[in-house]
């Protein structure tokens, strides 16, 4: 079957079912591109003292870029809120290795903004709204502006993209699944991971002419306390660090601060409050298919800066910047090694052992497996395996490997591949995010991004010794 020849369902942006979100709805002029391209090209040398930005060819994005959209460099530039789009086209293995099995880890679709963001966002808002006078023509918008944005809850282009995934996937690896072999589906108990695992499913089964209709066999619960390894509130002393975060904050966005200020008289905005508008940017513009008038009053250098300030929040969130942020990716890792090995679970951390004990709810005798879950997570388990290693924090570079658009934009995935190769089906292993090949330099791998299965679990010694200690961490 040919992947373009399958027919997408119509997902409606303005969904009546949908009870997080208001009914009302405006579209936004489109943004001026070519003037935001302009403005971004001249990028200070002092300004960015860490390294130089250069444009170059790269995937298109899910969200294509035209005249009523921002340039694909700006969208890359929202970091976690960036929609999907492959980190590098995919490459076969080579030709005298079969994939015998599949591990995909995936990131809900795009999403409205969370209650917390929402609040934080409609304060700082606030501020512009209640000018009465603008000296800059990008706000007035602001006169007539009514939020209109829901919660939390996944938004149409998500929807597309969690299908676009499931009939990606299928079209790949097709030859792992049969009527015995379904993939095995898993979900983080959000409502918005739930759902995606649902499209995903669906999509398997339109992409196979209804031959194939896996299901969703485990849904894991989020509430506090929970042993989930599809979530990253399992380690109650873990605290988010800031400080790197906050003092970025402060470089670079004082003169945007000076800029707002002097356009809308008397709002006051402060630092805290870019960050918090900058983002209208991008849910506005995923949810409405239009560029929002948010976009017009940054330019691409504060986006840029705005995605190494987001950078840094994950790096200090559950990345390997914050002492207990692997940890908390270690259950699933271990999980992996199950899977992989066909073996049961080891592991003292935040697997549940009822659920990984049994055949029904933890199969280990199947060729795909299939994981839905959030992007702190995504970014704990890869910190755990090992994955965008810096030499310390990550620095203000163009090629920095700690880059978020490419680890977890919405939809993200991370794909381990397990191989069988040459006459003796050695078996080995390689890991892809977005496509891209990860060098898995801890196990010995080549430039084929390949270790052989052996190296890598052993490769693991943070997860298969439980954090070394980090997860008693967690609770003393």
């Amino acid at each position: 079957m040919d992947r373009k020849g399958i027919q997408l369902p119509h997902f409606h942006s303005h969904e009546p079912s949908d009870p997080d979100r208001p009914t009302k709805h405006r579209e936004w002029p489109s943004l001026r591109c070519l003037a935001l391209v302009v403005l971004g090209m001249v990028i200070s040398a002092s300004y960015f003292q860490y390294g130089r930005w250069h444009s170059c060819r790269a995937p298109p994005l899910v969200l294509d870029s035209g005249p009523k959209l921002p340039p694909e460099v700006v969208q890359r530039a929202w970091a976690a809120y960036s929609p999907y789009y492959p980190a590098a086209k995919y490459e076969a293995p080579p030709d005298h290795c079969v994939i015998t099995q599949v591990n995909l880890l995936q990131r809900h679709g795009a999403r409205y903004p969370t209650k917390g963001a929402t609040e934080r966002m409609k304060e700082s808002l606030q501020k512009l709204l209640d000018v009465h006078t603008y000296t800059d023509a990008t706000l007035e918008f602001l006169r007539d502006f009514e939020w209109d944005l829901g919660t939390a809850s996944l938004i149409s282009i998500g929807k597309k993209q969690s299908f676009e995934s499931g009939v990606e996937h299928f079209t790949r690896y097709r030859h792992l699944f049969s009527s015995s072999q379904l993939p095995f589906v898993r979900s983080s108990g959000s409502d918005r991971v739930i759902k995606t695992a649902k499209i995903w499913n669906e999509a398997i089964a339109q992409a196979s002419n209804g031959m194939y209709r896996p299901v969703t066999s485990v849904i894991l619960s989020e509430a506090d306390g929970a042993n989930n390894t599809l979530d990253d509130g399992s380690c109650p002393r873990a605290q988010r660090l800031k400080e790197r975060q906050k003092a970025w904050r402060n470089i670079f966005a004082p003169p945007i601060v000076e800029r707002l200020n002097i356009a809308a008289p008397g709002a006051d905005l402060k630092e805290k409050d870019i960050v918090e508008l900058m983002p209208l940017c991008a849910f506005e513009t995923l949810f409405h298919g239009t560029t929002s008038p948010f976009c017009d009053m940054f330019t691409l250098e504060d986006f840029l800066a705005y995605e190494y300030y987001e950078d840094l929040a994950r790096y200090y969130g559950t990345g390997p910047g914050n002492p207990l942020g692997p940890i908390q990716g270690v259950g699933y890792v271990n999980e992996l090694i199950a899977r992989l090995t066909s073996q049961p679970v080891r592991d003292r951390t935040q697997t549940n052992h009822t659920l990984d004990s049994s055949p029904e709810t933890f199969p280990l005798d199947r060729t795909f497996y299939a994981d839905f879950s959030h992007d702190n997570q995504l970014i704990a388990i890869y910190s755990a395996l090992g994955l965008f290693q810096e030499d310390g924090e990550p620095r203000l570079e163009e090629h920095r490997r700690w880059r978020v658009s490419r680890m977890t934009p919405f939809s993200a995935r991370m794909i381990v591949e397990k191989l069988a190769c040459g006459g003796g089906r050695k078996e080995y292993v390689r890991v892809l995010v977005n496509d891209a090949v990860q060098p898995l330099d801890f196990c010995g791998a080549g430039d084929d991004g390949m270790c052989t299965l052996e190296d890598f679990v052993e490769s693991q010694t943070y997860a298969r010794g439980d954090g070394n200690g980090d997860w008693e961490a967690c609770f003393d």
